[in-house]
């Protein structure tokens, strides 16, 4: 699987997630410490920091490049700060993989941490009333699970989906979870326990729903030739999507109230795309990558609640559209299956720690193809991706492959 295109995965490193309270500096630190151990790099072999920024934690956080490698030691390294909402570690490591590609760096170390309230996550304060995301709160009170209940609806609409089919997909991830140290939920659930846990918003109940966290997670990329030189069986990094929506959509997205725009006269009659946008995410990395989703042997998809996982099912080619819950009542995407998913427990046993998140799935895909993830392990896998969501237009997709 080696390509010209491929950056190595030379260390990867978590700090534990949970509602700790400590400053987001703390828990990147440790997660970098981690990942140049796992790497057997020191810190000042390291060329270039890349940061995901975190928005709640004052200046520091929207210099988190500058703010970790100050806690770290500083020693002369450039840095770079990163922000594209969950798809914020995902643009992190498309950067260093291009400054590695580019020949500007042979040692890349990339973090992101987080710190979060407790709750659901707002809009950054003030009064900002040209922000898409402030206006639906302040006009709409429609907080993220408002958004969770509505897109559930339109699956069981569209698809005939089942509360007990959402809570199956809670009880297959909380066993997951429950096998990962780092994981911050760690109980196994029984469909009965998912199914009477309070309502949130109508049909998602509180164990439907990913809670917010503090956490971190940290990877170090290499070239092809310096990973030689260290004589280090990593895995790569065989692609990075990032597209945009395209005009006309016909699925919302957040921050966004209606599902298609009149932004020129050009696109207003444009034929709809040939993939929804979040379908064009993974599709974009395969095709870069030279594999289509049959190659896929396990994939860590943005589980915000348990109907969303089921959409990522189809969306990512796994299955044609509609039988995401033959999948999954099949066995499939569990520990054992033919495609596990979320075989790191997902955002359901960890929660949201917004700019480690796409790092934290990296981690766990390197763990998997390295043979190192425990009790979790997926037996022979070779090809691993990663997808996630985020607002204003931001998604990623990535690819990792065993050499």
């Amino acid at each position: 699987m080696s390509r010209t295109d491929s950056v190595a995965v030379a260390g990867v490193g978590m700090h534990p997630w949970g509602a700790w309270g400590k400053p987001f500096i703390e828990y990147g630190s440790a997660a970098a410490r981690a990942a140049l151990a796992d790497a057997g790099i020191g810190w000042r072999d390291v060329q270039l920091v890349v940061g995901g920024e975190t928005i709640r934690n004052g200046y520091p956080g929207f210099v988190a490049g500058s703010a970790l490698s100050q806690a770290l030691g500083w020693h002369g390294a450039p840095v770079a700060s990163c922000y594209a909402a969950c798809a914020t570690g995902a643009q992190a490591l498309s950067t260093a993989r291009a400054h590695i590609l580019a020949g500007l760096a042979d040692v890349v170390l990339v973090v992101g941490a987080d710190t979060t309230p407790k709750g659901f996550f707002a809009p950054v304060g003030g009064e900002r009333p040209d922000d898409p995301d402030w206006l639906r709160f302040r006009l709409l009170g429609a907080t993220n699970p408002a958004y969770f209940g509505l897109y559930a609806r339109r699956r069981m609409a569209l698809r005939g989906s089942t509360e007990a089919d959402f809570a199956a997909v809670k009880v297959k991830n909380a066993r997951a979870g429950a096998l990962n140290p780092n994981a911050r939920f760690r109980a196994e659930v029984d469909a009965e326990t998912v199914l009477n846990s309070p309502m949130v918003s109508d049909p998602l109940r509180l164990l439907q729903i990913c809670a917010t966290s503090d956490g971190a997670a940290a990877v170090v990329l290499t070239s092809e030739d310096y990973a030689r030189r260290l004589n280090k069986d990593a895995v790569r990094i065989r692609a990075v999507s990032a597209p945009t929506p395209t005009y006309p959509r016909t699925v919302p997205d957040f921050p966004y109230l209606a599902s298609d725009s009149m932004a020129s006269n050009s696109t207003a009659t444009a034929a709809p795309a040939t993939r929804t946008f979040r379908e064009s995410l993974a599709h974009a990395a395969y095709e870069a990558a030279g594999i289509g989703p049959e190659d896929v042997d396990l994939a860590e998809v943005y589980d915000l609640t348990t109907a969303m996982e089921l959409d990522w099912y189809e969306e990512i080619g796994l299955c044609a559209p509609g039988d995401a819950e033959k999948l999954l009542h099949d066995g499939a995407t569990a520990l054992g299956g033919r495609v596990p998913v979320n075989a790191s427990g997902g955002l359901s046993s960890f929660g949201e720690a917004i700019p480690a998140q796409a790092i934290a799935q990296v981690c766990e895909l390197t763990w998997q193809l390295r043979g190192d993830a425990g009790a979790r392990q997926v037996e022979r896998a070779r090809v691993g991706v990663a997808v996630n969501q985020g607002l204003f237009g931001h998604g990623s997709a990535i690819v990792v492959g065993r050499k």
